[in-house]
């Protein structure tokens, strides 16, 4: 362990090509076990091991042997690498010609009356919840701020700011659907 932190360390002060290269021999066939044993194909990993070892060339100057050994800062990046590539893969390509995303035709005025009825409902709703709530649910719907990015922001505990949000949406739900801004059950 002592001799693969110098390693790194060496990378990280002096940019050392050659030990990288020992780092890269080292770890390379280990994260590729690591990644297949993790369910990744043998061509993605191998890309994600180039990725996760540029990595380590880049950012050698950030690992710090006092907070963890360089076999556990390396496959931390693999491990983020691998979880990024999965949500990748899982999300869901843009079609622009999907049916669905294609807008209706406006084929009367009762159609924009009715969703001008709602939009009007949604803010009455809106309004009727707690400050704290109202000023989340803007930040994170309308400005679309990540949650993490608003608890740092308002100096909130990230679980604070996802209560909030989740009751301000329950009450939302309830208003809209009794027609109630309030929330209250007509």
């Amino acid at each position: 362990m002592d001799r693969l932190n110098g390693l790194m360390l060496r990378v990280a002060r002096q940019r050392d090509r050659q030990a990288f290269v020992t780092l890269f021999q080292h770890f390379a066939p280990r994260l590729k076990s690591f990644l297949l044993r993790a369910g990744m194909e043998a061509g993605a990993a191998e890309e994600t091991i180039q990725d996760v070892m540029v990595t380590v060339w880049q950012r050698a100057e950030t690992f710090d042997p006092r907070l963890a050994a360089a076999g556990t800062w390396i496959y931390a990046i693999a491990r983020n690498r691998r979880i990024d590539r999965l949500r990748r893969d899982r999300r869901p390509t843009f079609d622009p010609n999907d049916p669905a995303l294609v807008p209706d035709e406006a084929d009367g005025s009762m159609d924009t009356m009715l969703a001008e009825e709602q939009a009007a409902a949604l803010h009455r709703a809106i309004r009727e919840l707690p400050p704290e709530q109202a000023e989340l649910l803007r930040m994170a719907y309308f400005e679309d701020k990540a949650h993490s990015a608003i608890a740092e922001e308002r100096r909130l505990p990230l679980g604070t700011v996802k209560s909030r949000l989740r009751l301000a949406l329950a009450r939302l739900r309830k208003a809209m659907a009794s027609g109630d801004p309030t929330g209250e059950t007509i």
